[in-house]
């Protein structure tokens, strides 16, 4: 790994209006570049919209959705890319030639597609696929791995990618401030975030309260302290269909430690410095090097039910 100045993001995408999110990410990536960011990355679907896609049919998503490379939005990051020098790595509603819809991000550099990663563990609305692939790139000089939201609930996910010769995670979400049976968590009233600029602090309590960033650093830390890499946590801000995110887009170091993290209640960009050093002291480095697979069949055997992604909101169990 070398240095690497990496750009996290949060802004209020707008539910299919990808000309309005494609000129914000433009508008903060260059402002994250103006302030040395090599980087700039952005929360999933931020091309699209997320969460009003669990309302549409499968024509309405195929209609939605760009193949990947060939799409508009691809070929705008590459221009984006170009003109910020910077790398560009944003989400969107991917399809291809059979039809079949992806949760995907992607990454772009001097206008070439770099990486694209189909989520995981898809769950918004029925008609989307889960990707099936693990991703680790080079990007700058630095190994990188992708996991979109509740790719990273799953710590094997994490550690996988970690064992892959992942340096770095960047780790897009749309989360938070969701129905949950977890104590204090929920959703946030619309009239705070609309009268956050005359009266913020109510607001910033939820935000900051097990409904949002308290609930992320629960588990968020962990996953980079106990892998022993970077991580790129990016999330929406405001409205989101009828909903409210709360932001907290943040990068951390393999020590579980915040190196810059958005606080304010809008959009906004940080940019953080990430360093080798941190890497070769990290503790995460030592727990990959003491694993005993020998012990760990129990793993790998195939569940008695098919596998299920259920977001904490779903109560089926």
């Amino acid at each position: 790994m070398r240095d690497i100045a990496i750009g996290a993001a949060q802004f209020e995408a707008r539910d299919g209006d990808k000309a309005y999110n494609l000129a914000r990410i433009g508008e903060l990536s260059a402002a994250a570049v103006a302030r040395g960011a090599q980087a700039v990355s952005f929360h999933e679907c931020s091309i699209t919209g997320y969460t009003f896609l669990r309302k549409l049919d499968k024509a309405a998503l195929l209609d939605l959705a760009e193949f990947v490379p060939d799409g508009p939005s691809i070929r705008a990051l590459g221009d984006l890319s170009r003109e910020t020098g910077a790398a560009i790595l944003a989400g969107l509603l991917e399809k291809d030639r059979e039809g079949r819809l992806y949760n995907t991000y992607v990454c772009l550099h001097e206008g070439e597609l770099l990486a694209r990663f189909r989520k995981l563990h898809a769950f918004i609305n029925p008609h989307l696929s889960s990707g099936s692939e693990y991703l680790v790139f080079d990007l700058l000089g630095v190994r990188c791995g992708i996991l979109i939201c509740y790719d990273n609930n799953l710590p094997e996910n994490v550690r996988i990618t970690a064992m892959m010769g992942a340096e770095l995670i960047f780790m897009p979400h749309v989360t938070g401030c969701l129905p949950s049976p977890m104590p204090g968590r929920g959703l946030v009233d619309r009239r705070l975030w609309d009268n956050r600029r005359r009266d913020p602090a109510p607001l910033r309590m939820e935000f900051d309260g097990p409904k949002g960033r308290g609930w992320l650093m629960r588990w968020l830390p962990a996953r980079v302290y106990e892998n022993g890499v970077y991580g790129v946590f990016t999330n929406p801000i405001g409205v989101d269909d009828d909903q409210i995110r709360g932001g907290a887009s943040m990068i951390l170091d393999p020590y579980g430690e915040i190196v810059a993290e958005c606080r304010g209640l809008d959009d906004e960009v940080v940019v953080g410095l990430c360093v080798p050093e941190k890497l070769t002291d990290a503790p995460g480095r030592r727990y990959l090097k003491a694993r005993r697979p020998e012990l760990y069949g129990k793993l790998t055997e195939p569940s008695p039910e098919p596998g299920r992604t259920l977001p904490g909101w779903d109560t089926r169990g």
